[in-house]
């Protein structure tokens, strides 16, 4: 198994973790949960070692495949909008590096247990080693088809999906319980919307969050 260094590069200036922390809160992110989610989480063992001095800015970085890590403000925003109220069970789709897979492990007791979809396998096996050499056992990985979501373990009460689609796949709406909140960008290339759908015993509620930009979800596996 990949040795990942968790006391390396990015982990020895507190101050420059600290001050991505301070940046996340002046851009609007006020859960506390998060805030400490995004500072205890080592984000240079989810980039390439090349790019592990940049780990702590505020920016999304490559990480091979045509695939990219998100910027942290993008995954606090998407966190803090799925923890409206602790979730038991969250679906995520595209674990890519697994950095957001990370933070919502981090969080428990508000999130107990996460299942994380990739289509790429060679992604899905690195991020399970990089969990596992952090200590984490409350997530359950798979490789397949993120439009298809995770059946035999739905219905989930939070749902986050980490690429684009452009329209919401019905799978996931249809996994997704009452009470539950869905949080994904949907839109075409370029600019999408960062949308949240609260299933209720009437319905689905949809509101806009943002406007953002994600690489786009792919149908299958490969």
């Amino acid at each position: 198994m990949t040795r990942f260094d968790l006391n390396g590069i990015g982990m020895t200036s507190q101050r420059t973790r600290d001050r991505l922390v301070a940046r996340l809160r002046d851009k609007g992110i006020r859960n506390e949960e998060v805030l400490a989610a995004i500072a205890r989480v080592p984000r240079h063992i989810f980039v390439d070692e090349a790019l592990a001095h940049r780990a702590y800015e505020d920016t999304a970085l490559p990480i091979g495949y045509g695939q990219t890590i998100s910027q942290p403000f993008i995954v606090a925003l998407m966190t803090q909008a799925l923890l409206s109220r602790p979730r038991s069970r969250v679906l995520e789709v595209g674990t890519g590096s697994g950095y957001q897979t990370a933070v919502l492990a981090s969080l428990r007791p508000h999130v107990r247990r996460v299942f994380s979809i990739e289509r790429l396998r060679d992604l899905s096996e690195r991020a399970e080693q990089r969990l596992y050499a952090m200590g984490s056992r409350s997530v359950r990985f798979r490789y397949g088809d993120g439009y298809a979501g995770w059946p035999e373990e739905a219905p989930f009460d939070g749902i986050l999906v980490t690429a684009a689609p452009p329209e919401v796949p019905e799978a996931l709406l249809e996994q997704l319980d009452v009470g539950g909140r869905l949080v994904v960008p949907v839109g075409g290339d370029g600019v999408q919307e960062l949308k949240v759908y609260d299933r209720t015993e009437r319905g689905l509620n949809v509101e806009t969050l943002e406007y953002v930009r994600f690489v786009p979800l792919v149908k299958g596996k490969r």
